[in-house]
């Protein structure tokens, strides 16, 4: 075997990738010459056209996005309105600890009817805030400006200290409060660097406080109630074309009612506009869906004011009164709809409207006279009842477009990248000629690398693909590969997709409900993960048009299915019985009534299992993928039978099948999705997809007899008897991507090429009888496919070079493991 199909062969992309055969490149003349892919490019071929707003990022408030994250508030519950309703273990006064007398009041002397709780302090008493995190962050030399609002009998002072957590002091300052509710404001200016800072406030008498602040001068754009900086400098970094806020799942789940008191001061609310605007002593607070509060501070007008910053444009999303997210209700109240309708139309006014209009006033007082230009805004997020939704969404969009019939309405198509309520969904937008759909999928780096063509054949005259949420399942390098892969597709395809970003944006390292994401940070320190790195290096080389190009594929073995078999629940008790697997040629290779111990079985997973009644029985509601397994790795072409029961609990049963280990295997996950839906999955190092789904529910009390029949690479399964469905697992992992653009405004070809394989990629490139510079700007990305980059170390960089070799034709070595772009600048 030489060393050049060696190289083809040695992929390194995992237990179960495989790659489909393809014709090889004809060897040149001369063997130092040997190549091992080739890339032709027609300059002279017009592609798609790239919109400068291709590219863009999420903001969603989610593993403490906002609140102890972008939003540069460093006191924790600042307005003493933590509650039950927020975490079940938070009390009004979370993160502050009380010397003396003080407690949280809710009655007639508050600072404003929608600022609910105050806090009542006690002669002589102080309160201590410990910020997010280890504490309070401050940095030597930097100013810090103290606020608060304050209400006291004259004479009375406040004592306000920054301090270590050990009680170091930093400075104290003092404030005399002067009678009725006023606010306070002094500057620290912090002497030594903390990590573990805490603001305290004493008082000499008798003293109600509320909107406890402290805020870095030094914000980004240095705004008033502004942004963290260095996380704000990391978007500003990737030039985004779009900002896509304020979710996800705050936008459609809980209670679509307002604040107020004929809602009971609802707590568990839809994220809605109208709560985020105007002083912020007066804003309304929430529920966060991910588990913690939300204090409004960072609002819809800090969001388009950001969005203009960047030279991004703003993109929000309102709630459709249908609820997703695992909620899953369709909200049956025409007042209701009519009045989010009308909100949604007074939005558009605030963003748009003249400062003579209602809302266009609002937008002026609170500092900006001038229009945010708003011209997309989406209804809804991933609903899981397609009809129901789309029944409202057509709603919005007549009263949208008959009032400002410029603005581009977005509507989705549900949670996934595929199943029936993916086809309904996109059947309901294609009908009704919708502008544009957004997509969401989270699935493995495997499921990224074979799918790099799945917009090709989309219809070119139907609704714009917005790829408004997407990920590979984890930070290290080979995601960030697998996602470069998949976005060199994006592009080919720009004129089907016009809007794509990863999701989630951000995550504060100590409040994580989600991975993975963009961003990681913690009280004083920020990093781009390796798939920001690779978001950046597309977003900044983007270019204006596809330039058409192809490549060679890299050839290998068909392999079968193989592997053993597993039982496994999530958030369910259940119990399994008469399990059998028999070869293809009939002979029984396991068999198992549990009439006895359960020996031939390997617990890898959480739960508990034990044989009961002769039956194996998974006994812990809570635990999540409690795996078991048995038989042979190398199983392949067999029959899977077992007997299932769900005992109790939120889900079903999964039956796995194709088992290398606790990271690689498929299962039919029956009663998922909290009892909604029945799928198959296909878990590659850890990261799982979704192969083929349908609506479905498991009883709890009743017998299933589940059937896998698995052939090569063929699945087909039966549920009691009758074909459930079946499917074919032999799409390329394709290692070796490309696209190349044309960026008018430098005369650069941008030659854009992954390679997400082992062993490096000696490629021969013909641009086509372009006439070219001899010399490309190069910009790569290189590392270990388990590469992680972290506060302290970044092993995935980008390494800028030059190479001066480049012709209409030549050859260049991408090395293993890597993203790589050429700017080659035509004559």
């Amino acid at each position: 075997m030489s060393r050049t199909t060696r190289n083809r062969l040695r992929l390194g992309l995992g237990a179960s990738a495989f790659l489909l055969a393809v014709g090889l490149v004809p060897a040149p003349a001369h063997a130092e010459d040997v190549t091992d892919y080739a890339i032709t490019v027609d300059p002279a071929a017009k592609g798609a056209k790239i919109d400068d707003t291709m590219y863009g990022v999420f903001f969603e408030d989610i593993n403490r996005a906002a609140d102890g994250g972008l939003y540069a508030e460093l006191v924790q519950n600042r307005s003493f309105e933590y509650s039950t309703d927020d975490n079940k273990s938070y009390t009004p006064l979370t993160a502050w600890t009380v010397t003396g007398t003080a407690q949280v009041v809710n009655d007639s002397g508050r600072l404003d009817e929608r600022n609910r709780d105050y806090l009542s302090l006690g002669a002589g008493s102080s309160v201590t805030n410990s910020g997010y995190n280890t504490g309070i962050a401050v940095e030597q030399g930097q100013k810090y400006d103290f606020s608060v609002w304050a209400r006291a009998a004259s004479g009375t002072t406040l004592t306000v200290t920054l301090q270590d957590a050990d009680g170091t002091p930093a400075t104290a300052r003092r404030v005399a409060v002067k009678g009725g509710w006023a606010q306070y404001k002094v500057t620290f200016k912090a002497t030594r660097t903390s990590t573990t800072g805490r603001l305290t406030v004493a008082s000499s008498g008798a003293a109600a406080l509320d909107m406890v602040s402290l805020f870095p001068q030094d914000t980004y754009k240095h705004e008033p109630n502004g942004l963290r900086k260095d996380l704000a400098e990391k978007v500003a970094a990737l030039h985004p074309g779009f900002v896509r806020f304020p979710g996800g799942c705050l936008v459609n789940t809980g209670s679509m009612q307002d604040y107020s008191e004929a809602s009971g001061w609802q707590r568990k609310r839809s994220y809605q506009w109208k709560d985020t605007i105007g002083p912020v002593e007066t804003r309304a607070t929430n529920s966060n869906f991910w588990g913690y509060n939300q204090s409004y501070g960072l609002g819809y007008y800090e969001y388009f004011r950001f969005a203009e910053d960047i030279g991004a444009m703003p993109l929000p999303v309102v709630p459709a009164l249908v609820t997703g997210c695992g909620q899953n209700k369709a909200v049956d109240d025409d007042a209701l709809l009519k009045r989010h309708i009308q909100d949604t139309l007074d939005l558009v006014e605030f963003a748009n409207g003249p400062v003579t209009s209602t809302w266009g006033k609002k937008r002026a007082e609170m500092g900006h006279p001038e229009p945010f230009h708003l011209t997309h805004i989406e209804v809804g997020n991933e609903e899981n009842l397609p009809d129901e939704f789309f029944a409202r969404f057509k709603q919005f969009r007549a009263a949208i477009q008959a009032k400002y019939p410029y603005m581009k309405v977005i509507s989705n198509a549900g949670p996934d990248d595929s199943g029936s309520t993916f086809d309904t969904a996109w059947k309901l937008n294609k009908d009704a000629k919708v502008d544009m759909v957004d997509e969401h999928y989270y699935n493995s780096p495997q499921w990224f690398l074979q799918n790099n063509d799945r917009y090709d054949s989309y219809d070119r005259t139907g609704p714009k693909v917005f790829l408004g949420e997407y990920a590979s399942g984890g930070n290290a390098f080979k995601n960030g590969l697998a996602e470069a892969a998949y976005m060199t597709g994006l592009e080919r395809n720009a004129d089907v997709v016009e809007l794509a970003s990863y999701a989630p944006l951000f995550a504060n390292e100590d409040y994580v409900q989600w991975r993975p994401d963009m961003v990681w940070f913690n009280n004083h320190a920020s990093w781009g993960s390796a798939d920001y790195e690779v978001q950046k290096l597309f977003m900044n080389n983007v270019g204006d048009r596809v330039v058409p190009s192809k490549a060679t594929g890299t050839p290998s073995l068909l392999a079968p299915i193989t592997g053993a078999v597993g039982l496994s629940t999530w958030s369910t008790s259940a119990a399994y019985d008469d399990v059998k697997v028999t070869g293809a040629d009939g002979k029984t290779l396991l068999t198992d009534d549990f009439s006895g111990d359960a020996a031939q079985w390997t617990h890898t997973g959480t739960g508990s299992w034990s044989v009961q009644d002769g039956s194996y029985v998974q006994t812990d509601t809570a635990a999540e993928n409690t795996m078991v397994s048995a038989g042979d790795t190398a199983w392949h072409d067999y029959d899977l039978h077992v007997k299932a029961t769900k005992k109790s609990g939120k889900e079903g049963f999964l039956v796995a099948f194709g088992v290398k280990d606790t990271g690689n295997y498929y299962w039919w996950n029956l009663g998922g999705w909290n009892n909604t839906q029945n799928a198959v999955e296909q878990a590659v190092d850890g990261g799982k997809s979704t192969l083929l789904s349908k609506a479905g529910s498991v009883e709890t009390g009743r017998s299933y007899d589940v059937d896998v029949k698995v052939r090569g690479r063929q699945v087909t399964l039966y549920l009691d008897g009758q074909e459930w469905g079946s499917f074919t697992d032999d799409k390329p992992a394709e290692p070796f991507r490309q696209v190349v653009t044309r960026d008018a405004k430098t005369g650069d070809l941008i030659v854009k090429v992954v390679n997400a394989q082992s062993s490096a990629a000696r490629t021969a490139i013909d641009l086509g009888g372009a006439k070219v510079s001899r010399k490309a700007r190069v910009t790569t990305l290189a590392a270990a496919p388990d590469a992680v980059n972290t506060e302290t170390a970044t092993p995935v960089a980008p390494v800028t070079s030059t190479y001066r070799r480049v012709a209409d034709k030549f050859t260049y070595t991408f090395p293993a493991n890597s993203v790589t772009f050429l700017r080659i600048r035509q004559k």
